[in-house]
């Protein structure tokens, strides 16, 4: 007769086995969408090697990442339409080693990084180099004093005529820097010499100022639930009003993502107040019928930075207000499955920040599903 032990650890390993085949099922079916959704990237590719707008290199970037990504590619392989697309995308660079068309320097600088990262290949390492040097140079002291005395000190903006920093440069600037750190460590122990690197003080400074938090932010007219806003003083979800009257900044879904990266990126303790406080409000406000705070707008970046800011942080469940424990793995993929096109295609019927716009929401939505695809856990892993 089984003891109870015996018979726990059988259920145990039971349980982990349908998981197992579960998450099985769900990379197969994962897998074929990255495919289609790439084969769609492909057939709209232009002749010259770029996607959709000659002007946006990060169109084109990102298509490059989505099909360098893909777990069906044969490592050590770039294909021949991917590799028109990277000297394309190289033609663009300047003599700062900004990537970019017509203005949004450092939005295309930083999703070219992430494409030529991608690549392994050790060929773009001059390249790559001189772009993280641009955006580290992008990164704001208004008064050069380094006294963090102006409310966008320490955060990185677009660039060009648009000059004041917001979360989603600062975030993507951050997340290309961390994706392309060996590069630099490399030249550091060729050469002797550093690179330069970002002032990760100042950043963490101007990330805070973001955060709807009062025991870290110094700014006015913030609230106190953890959440993250566009930049100091402004949100793209607007405002909302507290019980004691005042009127505050309301926090959204994908800033707030962005600035859970952010803080895993600079390295901060999960047990930092920050840290903990914007887990709690993206546990209370998960779901996936919305970008919380801004309903459809911005639904596919929402998706995506979803994926890598819960991978970063090693949360493999999200537990809603209601005692409701959600594996975001299985439900988001599942939701971006659905939205399949019959070409391959994604897109959202929200056109705010060019959503409506299939080759940018498809390469959104195929790097969701590889973020996922590659982040699935062991069966018996599992975080809080």
């Amino acid at each position: 007769m089984k003891t109870l032990a015996a018979l726990s650890a059988l259920a145990l390993t039971l349980n982990a086995t349908a998981q197992e085949k579960n998450y099985l099922s769900l990379q197969l079916e994962m897998k074929h969408a990255i495919d289609k959704g790439n084969a769609y990237l492909k057939s709209v590719q232009k002749e010259n090697g770029h996607w959709k707008n000659e002007d946006i290199p990060a169109y084109t970037a990102l298509a490059i990442t989505a099909a360098m990504r893909a777990p069906s590619l044969e490592v050590g392989k770039t294909p021949e339409h991917i590799q028109k697309g990277y000297t394309w995308l190289l033609s663009k660079q300047k003599d700062t080693g900004a990537i970019f068309g017509r203005g949004l320097a450092n939005y295309n600088t930083s999703t070219s990084i992430m494409a030529l990262t991608a690549s392994g290949n050790p060929e773009y390492k001059d390249e790559i180099l001189r772009a993280r040097r641009f955006i580290i140079n992008l990164q704001q002291d208004w008064d050069n004093k380094g006294e963090l005395d102006n409310k966008y000190d320490g955060g990185i903006g677009y660039g060009g005529s648009y000059t004041h920093s917001d979360l989603s440069n600062t975030y993507l600037s951050i997340e290309a820097l961390e994706l392309s750190k060996q590069y630099a460590l490399d030249a550091k122990n060729e050469t002797g010499k550093p690179e330069p690197e970002l002032d990760w003080d100042a950043a963490i400074k101007f990330v805070s100022r973001i955060q709807n938090l009062e025991e870290t932010n110094d700014q006015p007219g913030i609230g106190n639930d953890g959440s993250f806003v566009y930049f100091p003083g402004n949100s793209k979800a607007g405002t909302e009003k507290q019980a004691d009257g005042r009127e505050t900044l309301r926090g959204y879904g994908s800033m707030s993502y962005a600035g859970l990266l952010s803080l895993i990126y600079a390295d901060l303790d999960h047990k930092d107040p920050r840290v903990v406080a914007v887990k709690k409000w993206l546990n209370d406000n998960y779901t996936l019928e919305e970008n919380p705070g801004l309903g459809e707008q911005g639904l596919y970046y929402y998706y995506q930075a979803m994926a890598k800011a819960l991978t970063a942080a090693e949360i493999d469940t999200l537990k809603t207000k209601d005692g409701v424990e959600h594996d975001w793995r299985k439900e988001l993929a599942t939701k971006i499955l659905n939205a399949q096109r019959e070409d391959g295609s994604w897109i959202n019927e929200n056109a705010r920040w060019w959503e409506n716009e299939p080759e940018l929401v498809t390469a959104y939505a195929v790097l969701t599903l590889e973020q996922i695809y590659y982040s699935i856990p062991e069966p018996q892993k599992k975080q809080n």
